[in-house]
């Protein structure tokens, strides 16, 4: 049985009482007009949430992944779009940096990272390829110390507002998983420039963008490991990506959860709470069913990882399992608010509209159902 920390009790309360008065007053504000608040980044990082994984040494918190999903679930619980933004950075380009960097890299970049006054973007998908990432267009190639970086990344979170980016580019043949190398290039750097900006259905407040690259000049020592390398590196990120995006989606479903059972019981039809109603009560019985089993299966995952444990098909799983969640939970939510859910009066249709993301980035569930499968079969 999964029993709540004491520390994770503490990050719980600090969060609703932070997203009481920073997210809820804005939240369909930054929605609707589709607004990245990176202010509200920079008070995070005061909050020691944008370096929640990142050692005391580098300026993080030095906390586990255990409390790191009580954050991303606790922040999606209120606002998908922060959640989502606030896993990117942590778990993408801040992790890749703590999981593959060297010491001067790591003493350079992650206490900035850490304490919110940058914000990171990480680059691997691209507009042709999607989940065949060994398919990747973007080049680097060297030229005595510098590599030139040319191609054009999509789907990016921070594409656009991101200080740093790590990047995947391909150094070798196309299709071979030792051919790519990752990167840490600069916002600023010439030849990094912004891209088109995505118009989307949910988590309209965390941006998402392209990232072009046009003859970018970057020196061998922004390398991270070695070169050929970064496919590689980019699984073992993407492991602990899937984990924030099962928290991400475990906040979201417990968040349409949470906003239904109030609403069931304030809501009066036939002179009686609508929660009175069998046909509702157990819609909510359901609902409640699978957050809790989306929490154990996530769990699970972070205190494998956290113990050092190979979680391919743990997190995997549970980023397959959280994610259908939060859309069937969310779907649910919609419809005991009835016409009402269907309006952004009310917070349903906002859960509704943000889950979907959660069964695509990061590898569609159907991609988790490969990996599982792979791993079973193995």
């Amino acid at each position: 049985m999964y029993q709540e920390t004491e520390n994770q009790q503490m990050i719980r309360e600090m969060i609703k009482q932070f997203g009481e008065k920073e997210m809820i007053p804005n939240r369909m504000v930054w929605d609707e007009s589709q607004h990245f608040p990176i202010d509200l980044f920079h008070k995070l990082g005061k909050l020691g949430l944008m370096g929640v994984l990142v050692p005391h040494e580098y300026g993080g918190s030095g906390f586990g992944y255990p409390d790191y999903v009580t954050v991303i679930s606790e922040i999606a619980k209120i606002d998908g779009s922060i959640g989502l933004s606030l896993a990117a950075h942590n778990s993408l380009c801040t992790g890749h940096i703590l999981q593959h960097a060297n010491e001067e890299q790591k003493r350079k970049y992650l206490p900035k990272l850490a304490s919110g006054e940058w914000i990171g973007a990480w680059g691997l998908t691209e507009p042709n390829t999607g989940s065949d990432a060994v398919n990747m267009r973007t080049v680097a190639k060297q030229e005595g110390d510098y590599f030139i970086i040319d191609g054009a990344k999509n789907f990016i979170t921070h594409g656009n507002s991101g200080n740093v980016a790590v990047v995947i580019a391909r150094t070798g043949v196309v299709r071979d998983s030792h051919g790519m190398t990752a990167f840490i290039v600069e916002r600023g750097t010439p030849g990094f420039n912004k891209g088109r900006k995505e118009n989307k259905l949910g988590m309209r407040a965390s941006e998402t963008t392209e990232m072009i690259f046009e003859n970018c000049k970057i020196h061998k020592s922004q390398v991270i490991g070695e070169v050929g390398d970064g496919f590689i590196q980019s699984l073992k990120v993407l492991d602990g990506g899937r984990i924030s995006i099962a928290a991400l989606s475990l906040g979201i479903a417990k968040g349409a959860l949470q906003e239904s059972i109030k609403y069931s019981k304030e809501r009066n039809q036939f002179d009686k709470p609508i929660s009175s109603f069998q046909g509702i009560s157990f819609k909510l019985a359901e609902m409640a069913t699978k957050v809790e089993a989306a929490t154990l299966v996530t769990m699970q995952a972070a205190h494998m990882k956290q113990a050092g444990k190979k979680v391919s098909k743990e997190s995997a799983m549970a980023k397959y399992y959280a994610s259908e969640v939060a859309v069937e939970v969310s779907t649910e939510a919609v419809q005991i608010f009835g016409g009402y859910g269907y309006t952004k009066d009310y917070p349903a249709e906002k859960y509704f509209r943000d889950s979907k993301l959660c069964t695509i980035g990061e590898g569609t569930s159907e991609i988790q159902k490969l990996v599982i499968s792979r791993e079973l079969l193995k």
